[in-house]
């Protein structure tokens, strides 16, 4: 069998969500993510164009992953994260904005403005206070818990936890139709799951083999292999960044902690115990 593209590259999940023929699939993932009852099922969804212009100078340019519209207007963004950059939050609000900003028009009320999502979906722990893989954030009142509008909806889906609870059984992608998409994207590296998904797919869900069927044909494209694998190289280029940055950090941070001890006379000894400094670096910092 073919090598598959890994799903949590953005480019390649925008080759099978996010490209227009694939809608079904799309529709499929977004009634499992958002989990609207029977009546409300996402039958169609509009691809729209995932760029945002600059409106100033010092604005930045958005590339959404997957921007969509569905049936009753509201807007939806997912956005697939490999690396932590320690911005999701302000992030994920400055996409939103966007998003939400984009719908207005001249002329138009307020009151025409529609609901606006945004789904990320992350290759890394998040939200390490939250023990499910999925959570949901809205405008609440602080003391009453009561909703402001439910114009604004952020979910955050962490791929590592969701693992987690498929090796210790805790969910099954037979019974759960939005583990059975996610785990979809951890599948190019483990034969379990692409064997279970497989056997869904054939027994009982149309569009997930419609799905696989489409990310076997992808990943034989010589020209999508070309531009995902120039993704993949640039996306790893960037975890290594930003280890070096956090590395660098974390470095400046016990080297300022030390120094702080040096001029409240501390000993090296002890100075060396607490920071893991070598007594000649502990000098060296001791005559700068």
């Amino acid at each position: 069998m073919t090598k598959r593209l890994d799903l949590r590259v953005d480019f390649a999940f925008k080759s099978l969500f996010g490209t227009h023929g694939n809608e079904s699939i799309l529709a499929a993932f977004l009634n499992a993510a958002l989990r609207f009852p029977d009546e409300k099922k996402i039958q169609t969804v509009q691809l729209l164009d995932p760029h945002f212009n600059k409106e100033n100078q010092e604005d930045k340019r958005s590339i959404l992953d997957v921007h969509a519209q569905l049936e009753d207007g509201s807007r939806v963004n997912i956005e697939i994260q490999l690396n932590n950059k320690h911005d999701m939050e302000k992030r994920t609000l400055y996409y939103w904005s966007k998003m939400y900003s984009s719908q207005m028009k001249e002329g138009m009320d307020y009151g025409e403005l529609c609901k606006t999502i945004t789904i990320n979906i992350v290759n890394f722990r998040y939200l390490s206070h939250i023990h499910e893989y999925h959570s949901t954030f809205q405008l609440y009142e602080r003391e009453q818990k009561l909703l402001l509008t439910d114009i604004l909806e952020i979910h955050f889906m962490e791929l590592p936890k969701l693992l987690i609870k498929w090796r210790n059984r805790e969910v099954d992608p037979r019974e759960d139709q939005l583990v059975r998409w996610l785990l979809l994207l951890e599948a190019s590296e483990d034969e379990e799951i692409t064997q279970v998904l497989e056997e869904i797919a054939m027994q009982e869900d149309q569009v997930l083999k419609k799905a696989m069927d489409e990310w076997e044909r992808v990943s034989q494209d010589p020209e999508v292999l070309l531009a995902y694998e120039a993704r993949r190289k640039a996306l790893l280029d960037e975890k290594s960044a930003l280890k070096r940055a956090e590395k660098k950090g974390k470095e400046e941070a016990i080297k300022a902690m030390a120094i702080g001890m040096i001029q409240e006379g501390i000993a090296n000894n002890v100075i060396s115990k607490l920071t893991g400094l070598s007594i000649k670096e502990i000098e060296m910092l001791r005559h700068q």
